[in-house]
């Protein structure tokens, strides 16, 4: 069933505050963004401090994640019964709790539980933004929304990449954990906001006829979703896209650093992949519509390659396009896989949270191995070359996973 068009299910007609909510759980969203990416920018004062080598340090940044794919299932169910509300306020409590203690780490281990932590808060907005978004939208609108929802994860990576160690580092006089501690307070005001903001009546009322819907057997629905090969076939497709997302948002910083720009400017180049993916939020999810979602993917897909073959020159215009490819994969290859996967037959909006919740599930396999992989790479090369070719590799393997989708047939565009 399209996601073009309302379901019985759906409010009968839009809601007015409806924008307000999107903008509250834009900005939780904006929070799990500046907390993902806010150890990026801090490697080498991180490692140098706590005397952690690069593949001790990539287990750390893919912490997070490993928790994650056991979190994601039992947290959709988990919004269905708290709701919205009180589920996205817990997130902003867990991501802001993960960063204190972050700031708080004394060695190894302790800095790998604190970046663990923000992998029970995660999975609640990364899952409960496209929930907001089937309960609160319509028709095409719903289009323009994920899209607005999805730049909020792209400007907190923006603000971390940039502003840590041009403004934030020598503000706080060159600790690292103060940088952590201030974004973690800032991340628990921003779940305060969003409290007050779906506290307000007309989320209540949206809330209680939620509720009184007839509930399905989660079990049921999951092992229905996974029986259907197109559902499978996306699912190996977000493990690889999440594979190259989470590995250069991790490791950027450093590759440009190897390349031979100081920490200031690696955070400014860092940051250009993130504004240029924001553009592309906004316009690719509304220009794949369901006949051409499966071609624009594949088109995302090869200027991922590129971008990855790219980054290994590392100066000039060459970098620069490279740069503007990577933000322009990385912002729109997640969003529009998960329009490819409402278009699939058997898929529709009253199962879309039970298949969101596989999708964020199988992905942060990817989220996991990405990090982990380059920085293994890395300490055994001395070079970030390797790691560069592997994910070119990946979008090469997308290609053809893209490809056995689309002669399958099961989705919208075949």
């Amino acid at each position: 069933m399209s996601a073009e068009h309302p379901l019985t299910s759906d409010p009968p007609a839009p809601h007015p505050y409806r924008w307000v909510m999107l903008a509250g759980v834009w900005m939780v969203y904006y929070c799990f963004g500046l907390q993902t990416a806010a150890m990026a920018p801090l490697v080498k004062p991180v490692t140098d401090d706590l005397g952690l080598s690069y593949s001790a340090m990539g287990a750390v940044l893919g912490a997070w994640q490993l928790v994650y794919i056991a979190t994601a299932l039992p947290c959709g169910a988990f919004l269905d019964r708290v709701g919205l509300r009180r589920a996205l306020f817990l997130s902003a409590v867990i991501m802001a709790a993960s960063g204190v203690l972050r700031s708080l780490a004394v060695d190894h281990l302790t800095l790998f539980l604190a970046v663990a932590l923000f992998g029970f808060g995660g999975p609640l907005i990364s899952i409960g933004a496209p929930k907001l978004i089937s309960q609160w939208f319509v028709g095409r609108e719903r289009g323009l929304a994920m899209g607005l929802y999805i730049t909020g994860p792209s400007l907190g990576n923006i603000t971390a990449l940039a502003l840590t160690n041009s403004v934030l580092m020598p503000l706080a006089g060159g600790s690292w954990r103060t940088v952590l501690l201030t974004y973690a307070v800032f991340v628990l005001g921003a779940g305060i906001v969003w409290l007050l903001i779906s506290s307000r009546e007309a989320n209540r009322s949206m809330e209680s006829a939620v509720a009184d819907r007839p509930k399905q057997n989660q079990g049921q629905i999951f092992a229905g979703l996974i029986r259907l090969r197109p559902v499978r076939i996306v699912l190996m497709m977000s493990i690889g896209i999440f594979f190259f997302n989470h590995a250069l948002s991790s490791w950027l910083p450093e590759i440009l650093r190897s390349g031979g720009m100081d920490a200031t400017s690696a955070g400014y180049w860092s940051s250009v992949p993130t504004a240029i993916g924001i553009i592309g939020a906004l316009l690719i999810p509304r220009l794949a519509i369901p006949s051409q979602r499966l071609t624009i993917l594949f088109f995302l897909f090869v200027g991922a390659a590129v971008a990855s073959l790219m980054l290994q020159i590392g100066a000039g215009l060459t970098l620069a396009v490279g740069l503007a490819l990577q933000g322009l994969a990385r912002s729109s290859m997640m969003t529009v896989s998960l329009l490819v996967l409402m278009e699939i037959k058997d898929v529709d909006s009253r199962n879309m949270g039970a298949a969101g919740g596989l999708f964020f599930s199988a992905a942060e396999i990817g989220g996991v191995l990405g990090p982990l992989t380059i920085g293994a790479l890395s300490d055994l090369t001395g070079e970030f070359v390797a790691g560069l070719y592997l994910l070119t590799g990946i979008c090469a393997a997308l290609m053809v996973l893209l490809w056995v989708l689309r002669r399958d047939g099961g989705t919208a565009d075949h």
